[in-house]
């Protein structure tokens, strides 16, 4: 017979078995895709379809997961590519790429390795531009180097399925020989700017120092020709003046001679005046002080002038009357003064810085020079005895 416990540990085993690949199928059925990922499903070796995220049911061993794609934008840094520029110079260029899955089936079936493809394809491109361009070129033109990269890389990965949003070139570094030339040549540039700048600067300092040379000489000029105008025409209008309050005030060689006469105490009563001259014309003077106080006033025509009546002013109605003094007394006052002043004039100073000598009154100098005659003083005329 058989063992009934033998039967019971089968069907147990059975039915673990079972059980085990029921587990194992609902595992490989249900599949959750996360968020930015897509997989991509064979069924029986063949393409099936794309699972974007979320929840999704496959047959078990039927369908098969070939492989997840990330669709979010990548960053791939590429090692530094030595390249030749047009003018025989070795460089290296880093470049960095920044790309996007757009499509999961074409980056999974056109080419094994999009990742492997694309830094290729950037080092054969980036070698196609800058060897077109010599080492100047290069180091300034990052964005012209750029450009042309995307455009190809972008061009050869559309049929991947994948899209190239942008290309930089992460640092371009020529040979050190290259690079103290460079600094060299840098140092020189700056160096002759800033000699021109100086010389720029010392032309305009000097340009401006003449410029306002040139106004402040022309202003003082004009400063110079408007203050002689203007002095001319005050010493003009001074003239003018004087020469108006003299023709209405009618001079005659009565008033002259009175001012004369007037004139002649305070040149000798300086303190400064050494010596005093005493002029040859003064007794001419007198006399015609003396013809004019003692005879009658005249008009131009020598004529008495009867028509002006007594004790009013000569110089014209418009001003007040004048009383004049007895003409013997004024004649005698001023022969008083002149012989005073020319007594201070002695006690003072000397003739010519020597002691006053009356023979010079008498026609000799001292030494025994001789002194030309003074001409005579003219008697005066009509004049009452002192």
């Amino acid at each position: 017979m058989d063992d009934p416990n033998g039967g019971q540990i089968a069907l147990f085993i059975v039915l673990g078995l079972v059980l085990l690949f029921v587990v194992i199928a609902l595992v490989r059925a249900v599949k959750i895709v996360p968020q930015a990922v897509a997989i991509i499903v064979e069924r029986l070796g063949r393409y099936s379809r794309t699972l974007d995220a979320g929840l999704h049911l496959l047959i078990p061993f039927v369908d098969r997961v070939r492989a997840g794609v990330d669709l979010r934008e990548q960053v791939v840094s590429f090692p530094p590519q030595p390249v030749i520029t047009s003018d025989n110079l070795v460089v290296s260029i880093d470049t960095v790429i920044y790309f996007q899955v757009t499509e999961p089936k074409s980056a999974v079936y056109e080419i094994a390795n999009y990742i492997q493809g694309i830094e290729q394809l950037t080092v054969t491109t980036l070698r196609n531009v800058v060897g077109s361009m010599d080492l100047e070129q290069t180091l300034t033109s990052r964005d012209q180097i750029n450009g042309q990269l995307r455009g190809v890389l972008d061009e050869a990965t559309g049929r991947w399925g994948v899209r190239v949003n942008r290309v930089e070139l992460k640092s371009i570094d020529p040979p050190d020989s290259i690079k103290g030339s460079m600094e060299q040549q840098m140092r020189a540039e700056r160096d002759r700017r800033a000699a021109i700048l100086t010389a720029e600067g010392f032309k305009q300092s000097q340009i401006l120092t003449a410029e306002g040379e040139k106004q402040a000489a022309i202003l003082r000029a004009e400063g110079g020709a408007q203050a002689a105008i203007l002095t001319a025409e005050g010493e003009a209008r001074a003239i003018l003046q004087v020469f108006d309050a003299v023709h209405r005030g009618d001079a005659d060689p009565k008033l002259l001679a009175y001012q004369y006469l007037q004139t002649l105490p305070k040149i000798a009563a300086s303190p400064s005046n050494k010596m005093w001259f005493l002029p040859s014309e003064l007794t001419s003077a007198l006399g015609v002080f003396a013809k004019g106080f003692g005879g009658p006033v005249t008009d131009e025509g020598g004529l008495p002038d009867s028509g002006r009546a007594a004790g009013t002013s000569p110089l014209g109605d418009d001003l007040p009357p004048t009383t004049l003094t007895d003409p013997a007394e004024a004649l005698a006052e001023a022969r008083r003064e002149s012989a005073a002043a020319t007594a201070d004039a002695t006690a003072s100073g000397t003739l010519s810085g020597l002691p006053f000598d009356p023979s010079v009154e008498q026609g000799q100098r001292p030494g025994g020079a001789a002194v030309p005659p003074r001409a005579p003083e003219p008697p005066p005329q009509d004049a009452p005895p002192a």
